[in-house]
C-alpha cells in the first residue's frame, strides 16, 4: 500500500511539474518605478527615465513627459534621440515578448531579442508597402507582411513568439526564429530564421540566451506593460 501511494504521489508531482513546464510564469521586468533590473550600455549618454508619456499636437516629434497618478501605468522612456540602449538583467532563450509602445512623429526605436535580433519601430503610419526597415520588420532580414502601423501619439502592441538559437558542443546548430509577430492584432511575420545578430546588436554574437534591449540611440520612444513569458 505504502508503494502505491509513493508512485501515486510521485506520479502527481510529475503531472503537476509538467504543467508548471508547459505554463511557466510570465516574467515583468519593469516595475513601473525605477530603472531596477535594467542596465544602460551607456550611462553618460542614458535619457531613459520612469513616467508618462504623450504626444502634445503642438509638439508632434517629441514626447510630453509628467509623473503618473496612482491610476496610471507607467512606461519606460527614452525622451531624448541619439541616447543610448537598455537592456534587461535577466536573460532569456525561447520566449513571447509583450509589450506596448509609443513614438512620436518621425521616430526610431527597436525592440532586440536577446540583445542581437532587432524588430524595428518606426513612424511608418499610412505606408502602402513597408519594406526591411519600416514598423515590424525583422530589421534587414523581412518586411510586415501588412502596414499594421497606428499614428504616432497613439499606443502600440507587438505580441513577439521567438526561438532563441539552438547550440550543441558550443556550434550553432539552428538558426533563432521568430515564429509569430503579431503587431496590433495583426500577424505581420511568421516563421522567420534570422541568420545572424541584426544591426546594431547589443554584442553581434549568439548564444544560447540574452537579454531584452530596448533601442534608445535613435528616437524618442516609451515602452509599458512589458512582459516576457520563457518557454521550457
Amino acid at each position: 500500500m505504502r508503494t502505491l501511494l509513493l508512485l501515486t504521489a510521485l506520479g502527481t508531482l510529475t503531472g503537476a511539474a509538467r504543467l508548471a513546464a508547459a505554463d511557466p510564469r510570465p516574467v515583468e521586468p519593469f516595475n513601473g518605478k525605477n530603472l531596477t533590473g535594467w542596465k544602460v550600455k551607456d550611462k553618460k549618454l542614458s535619457h531613459w527615465v520612469v513616467g508618462v508619456a504623450t504626444v502634445l499636437p503642438e509638439k508632434p516629434t517629441e514626447l510630453a513627459l509628467r509623473r503618473p497618478t496612482n491610476s496610471e501605468t507607467a512606461a519606460l522612456i527614452n525622451d531624448e534621440g541619439g541616447g543610448t540602449d537598455i537592456s534587461t538583467d535577466q536573460k532569456f532563450g525561447d520566449c513571447t515578448v509583450e509589450l506596448e509602445f509609443l513614438i512620436p512623429k518621425g521616430s526610431n526605436s527597436g525592440v532586440y531579442l536577446m540583445g542581437e535580433y532587432e524588430v524595428q519601430i518606426l513612424d511608418s503610419y499610412g505606408k502602402e508597402k513597408p519594406d526591411k526597415g519600416d514598423l515590424g520588420a525583422i530589421y534587414g532580414v523581412s518586411a510586415p507582411k501588412v502596414n499594421a502601423a497606428k499614428k504616432p501619439g497613439e499606443w502600440q502592441k507587438f505580441v513577439i513568439d521567438f526561438q532563441a538559437p539552438r547550440f550543441e558542443g558550443g556550434k550553432k546548430t539552428a538558426n533563432a526564429k521568430f515564429l509569430k509577430v503579431v503587431l496590433n492584432g495583426q500577424v505581420i511575420q511568421e516563421n522567420v530564421e534570422v541568420p545572424g545578430p541584426t544591426t546594431a546588436a547589443l554584442t553581434g554574437k549568439e548564444a544560447p540566451t540574452g537579454p531584452l534591449m530596448l533601442q534608445g540611440d535613435h528616437g524618442p520612444v516609451a515602452f509599458r506593460n512589458i512582459r516576457i513569458t520563457p518557454k521550457e
